[in-house]
């Protein structure tokens, strides 16, 4: 059964599905609420122009499907998730959180257990109904770790009743939450009892530091717990994603501006999956690029065998010390068996006899072969990391639009903010096309060779969405610094609108089509040629007919 809570929308929250290529986007502002332009200017789909900086490109997207938690957030969940199994089950607020963390902040969960065994759960979680231990009249009771006498004012017990004294209280608890989060499911110093600490005895006899250390972990124990919300993995970054199934798309955006794929946790990659996303990560990082470098541009010494890279013309090779060994760089021989009759020091006769007789066939193709996959994995390599650069310096690019230039522009074009938007759209567009693009060459590494129809449809669509992306960044890096430079007013400014615009919805289509093609896996191209199989059987079925159509006429014709 689901929780109650996985049943209610998120509220007052950042919210919305994220998807920047949605027809039916609407702005939004940072209290999620969208709001219709009042200058009469085309709604453009993106944040008004005071919105803070850090939400800019995560306010942009269209929003349905995750909510952004602040901290104040968090705890008012936290807070009414207590309240509400507190008061249906009749129970205290500590004990309710007790069980809360038990069962991962799940009402339903705690609902549903509580409801179908009360006395197991209780025995389970270590909120227990009667004390182990009855209170005693006594007035002095032995401390259960240090043995030594105290009067009942100087004594705490949990629901269990055991005694110990404030003073071992207070360092078992500071030890435990020294020792990390499990601190939330402190039980009784007895090592017999199973009873539960909580929050109340940490409040009541835990240093201030430790206080706030066990809060932090109270905190963050709703998000870890959850299964439906994660934090986001930025560095500093103290926000929380809740995040809604079902929409197929798992990129999201935090509102400190950083994308990132929820399933994975990876920066955002749409349209490519998350498992090419981690075989190119690791591929980037891996030694295995190191060792096919290494086998693709050096030999091995013949007597020591380390390595060695040739960086000079002749073929005379000595290796380092202590080896220094003098060899031959085409047949490895030693060099003292070299000289003008075996080519002289820029060829090598025995190495050309000896690769005619098949001599060096296997260490050639492996060396040929680790070469042809360290310049293709290079080409893609260099093209992906391209657009990442460009995509970080786009984003200063806009920054500086937004607080510097936009103001400037203004100014000299004598034009209101509110109708400079297309010019922030623009920039917004590149920013998310150089990100899809420099996934598709993570994608495009990994499409198989054979499929020859795929990779040409999936290098057609790529270099059309790459054409058209730089021709919009061009004309937004460039032909924009003419009417920031300008003394006055430009009569083209008009002109200079109406070509952004049209380059930044040409380019949205070219990429929309470029990720929806992707994320069908270019199932097009089988359709296609389904259809063109189809289409040729229907032909040759046809002509067929037709020539024994023929051949009956003609039986008829000449009968009569």
């Amino acid at each position: 059964m689901d929780s109650e809570e996985d049943m209610l929308d998120a509220h007052d929250m950042y919210s919305g599905e994220d998807d920047f290529y949605s027809d039916d986007y609407k702005d939004s502002d940072g209290d999620g609420d969208g709001d219709d332009d009042d200058d009469g200017e085309p709604d453009y789909g993106f944040v008004e122009e005071d919105a803070d900086d850090s939400a800019m490109i995560a306010s942009h997207r269209s929003q349905k499907n995750f909510s952004v938690l602040r901290e104040e957030d968090i705890l008012r969940h936290q807070r009414d998730a207590i309240e509400r199994v507190s008061v249906v089950l009749s129970i205290t607020q500590v004990e309710a959180s007790i069980l809360l963390r038990y069962f991962h902040w799940s009402v339903g969960k705690v609902h549903d257990e509580w409801f179908a065994d009360e006395e197991r759960v209780r025995n389970t979680v270590g909120i227990l109904e009667r004390p182990v231990v009855p209170p005693s009249v006594d007035t002095e009771l032995t401390c259960g770790i240090c043995f030594d006498p105290y009067p009942p004012e100087k004594i705490a017990s949990v629901s269990c009743g055991h005694p110990f004294c404030t003073t071992c209280w207070t360092g078992y608890i500071s030890t435990t939450i020294n020792d990390g989060p499990g601190c939330l499911m402190l039980r009784c110093p007895d090592p017999s009892c199973l009873a539960a600490v909580g929050h109340d005895m940490v409040d009541k006899l835990a240093s201030e530091e430790d206080k706030d250390k066990y809060n932090r972990y109270f905190l963050r124990s709703y998000i870890e717990d959850n299964r439906k919300m994660k934090w986001c993995p930025a560095p500093g970054c103290e926000y929380a994603i809740d995040f809604v199934a079902g929409s197929g798309n798992y990129d999201v955006s935090c509102l400190c501006s950083f994308s990132f794929c929820w399933n994975c946790t990876e920066e955002a990659h749409r349209p490519v999956d998350c498992s090419t996303v981690s075989k190119w990560i690791l591929k980037n990082s891996a030694e295995s690029e190191n060792m096919n470098w290494i086998l693709a541009n050096s030999k091995p010494c013949p007597r020591c065998k380390r390595p060695i890279e040739k960086n000079q013309g002749c073929m005379h090779m000595t290796c380092t010390p202590p080896c220094k060994y003098e060899f031959c760089w085409l047949c490895l021989g030693a060099w003292m068996d070299h000289g003008e009759r075996t080519g002289g020091f820029y060829a090598c006769n025995r190495y050309e006899v000896a690769k005619q007789e098949g001599q060096y066939d296997e260490t050639e193709r492996r060396r040929e072969m680790a070469k042809n996959s360290l310049e293709r994995y290079t080409h893609y390599y260099e093209r992906w990391a391209s657009n990442q650069t460009s995509r970080q310096k786009a984003m200063t690019d806009l920054q500086q639009l937004q607080t510097h230039n936009l103001e400037k522009l203004s100014d000299k074009q004598c034009t209101p903010e509110s109708q400079l938007k297309f010019i922030l759209e623009a920039w917004l567009q590149i920013i998310e096309c150089r990100r899809v693009l420099k996934w598709t060459y993570a994608y495009g590494y990994y499409l198989p060779d054979h499929e020859h129809a795929k990779r040409q449809f999936f290098e057609y669509l790529q270099g059309e969405a790459e054409s058209g992306l730089e021709r919009l960044h061009q004309c937004v890096e460039k032909d924009l610094l003419q009417f920031l430079n300008a003394e006055g007013p430009s009569k083209d400014f008009n002109d200079f609108r109406t070509k952004l615009a049209g380059l930044t919805s040409v380019t949205k289509n070219y990429f929309e089509n470029l990720v929806k093609a992707l994320e069908n896996g270019l199932a097009d191209v089988d359709s296609r040629a389904a259809c063109s199989s189809k289409s040729t059987s229907s032909k040759s079925t046809g002509c067929s007919s037709k020539t024994r159509g023929k051949g009956k006429g003609s039986s008829r014709s000449g009968g009569s």
